[in-house]
């Protein structure tokens, strides 16, 4: 039974800025930062341009935030960008946009969990048994999300929190213990051959695009904004703050790595933070490193299931979905909107198929946030007189920016990845008639005679 007052599809309007900061830097901050700094050394071969481009990337993602922090404080229903879409450019559009964001999360879901079997094995010494991991941390942090909303809300900031520890305790180390053009200097470089093919404008668009994604997170308070107590104004500030917190450790991690060890020692290595453990602490760097995912991952993956849910049951709440999973339990939770995108999410590990998955929803990725602008500049033209508790600073110039910039990274992904881009296309082209056979079609009333 409900509770009075509240519809059994309607969510609970009890989180705040502090849950906004936690599920942006949580759902942020991944394993990317570990990984990626070593393609960008091998890409961006000087300090300057290693470093300029984070700033370049934290730029874009900030004015990412600046457009889409008008339109959550429009629109304050949970569900992110499908709620844009749907609103926007109707059923289709947001069909298309819903479906792919929660399959696609879904798939984060898988792969972020698998990063923590792989390193738990490997810290035990075994080579054999990650999936099975992945597969009870994804169904523990369902499990535990299913009791209230609330519960949710403790777990991601307490697991942002030691995320952020984690890794600032990463740069203190760097700091404290790094061999910086002594030791450091002696390590074999990694094998950057296939990082540095590319030169001039190629280079930097390829280490824009993995930067990127390393930032690619900050919309996660839209998710939630039908629940939080005050979207107007926790939204920008749970964003912008996260944001600026997001960046600040990037670049520290960034200068740290520079400092522990010569860049041409970071170009092309698959695993940056490997490296600069293994110069500070010798052969023991490899597991300090684990562990340091086992402790950060958890809030990526307690975000991307409460994100997910979110996007499913906003779906389904406009009959675009699955219509049980509209259901809201007495504590406010999408009790069955959280057990389906856990159970998807064990399939792809299962099947291990969530990598090609997340291929294929690159595509989509960029597509939504452009949607996303031109919806923007859309709502402007048609609907000039609407309540807008924030609007967008320096608009439309700023929008039209990050615009150009969402097609150009969307271009250059195509060109990287065309096997993956022509098969989300097919998706694209397949997505209208599946559209057409699952709408729900309207009754027809019978006038009396």
């Amino acid at each position: 039974m409900s509770e009075p007052g509240r519809s059994r599809q309607s969510l609970v309007q009890i989180l705040g800025l502090t849950f906004g900061l936690a599920v942006t830097i949580g759902n942020t901050i991944g394993a990317g930062i570990l990984r990626t700094p070593g393609d960008i050394a091998g890409l961006l071969p000087t300090a300057v341009g290693f470093i300029g481009i984070w700033v370049v990337g934290g730029l874009y993602a900030l004015l990412g935030a600046n457009a889409l922090a008008e339109l959550g404080t429009m629109m304050p229903r949970s569900g992110a960008q499908y709620v844009f879409a749907h609103d926007i450019f109707g059923d289709y559009v947001g069909f298309v946009v819903g479906w792919m964001d929660w399959i696609s999360t879904c798939a984060s879901i898988a792969g972020i969990s698998i990063v923590i079997g792989e390193s738990a094995v490997a810290l035990a010494g075994r080579s054999a048994g990650a999936a099975p991991i992945a597969m009870a941390v994804v169904g523990a942090f369902t499990l535990l999300l299913l009791s209230s909303t609330k519960r949710g809300d403790r777990v991601q900031r307490v697991t942002s929190f030691v995320k952020a520890i984690a890794l600032l305790a990463l740069v203190v180390a760097c700091f404290a213990f790094g061999n910086h053009g002594t030791e450091a200097a002696h390590l074999p470089a990694a094998s950057s051959a296939g990082a540095v093919a590319a030169s001039g404008f190629a280079a930097f668009l390829l280490a824009a695009q993995s930067v990127i994604y390393a930032y690619d997170g900050w919309n996660g308070p839209l998710y939630f904004s039908e629940e939080l107590n005050d979207p107007g104004r926790q939204i920008p500030r749970a964003m912008f703050y996260g944001l600026a917190g997001v960046a600040a450790i990037y670049l520290l991690l960034n200068l740290a790595f520079l400092y522990a060890v010569p860049l041409p020692t970071l170009a092309g290595s698959k695993l940056a933070a490997g490296t600069v453990a293994n110069a500070i602490f010798g052969a023991g760097g490899e597991r300090i490193v684990r562990l340091l995912v086992i402790i950060s991952l958890p809030s990526a993956v307690n975000a991307n299931v409460l994100m997910g849910s979110r996007v499913l049951f906003s779906m389904s709440r406009d009959g675009l979905g699955i219509p049980v999973a509209a259901r809201v339990n007495q504590r406010g939770a999408p009790f069955v909107s959280i057990v389906a995108t856990g159970l998807v999410a064990i399939t792809f590990l299962a099947t291990g198929t969530f990598e090609t998955i997340i291929a294929i929803a690159a595509f989509f990725f960029v597509a939504n946030y452009a949607t996303s602008f031109v919806g923007l500049i859309r709502l402007r033209l048609r609907e000039p007189q609407r309540v807008r508790p924030y609007r967008t600073v320096g608009f439309p110039w700023t929008t039209v920016l990050v615009l150009l910039g969402s097609l150009a990274f969307l271009g250059s992904a195509v060109v990287a990845d065309r096997r993956n881009s022509m098969y989300a296309l097919g998706i694209l082209l397949v997505s209208y008639p599946v559209f057409r056979l699952t709408r729900p079609r309207p009754t027809t009333l019978v006038p009396a005679e």
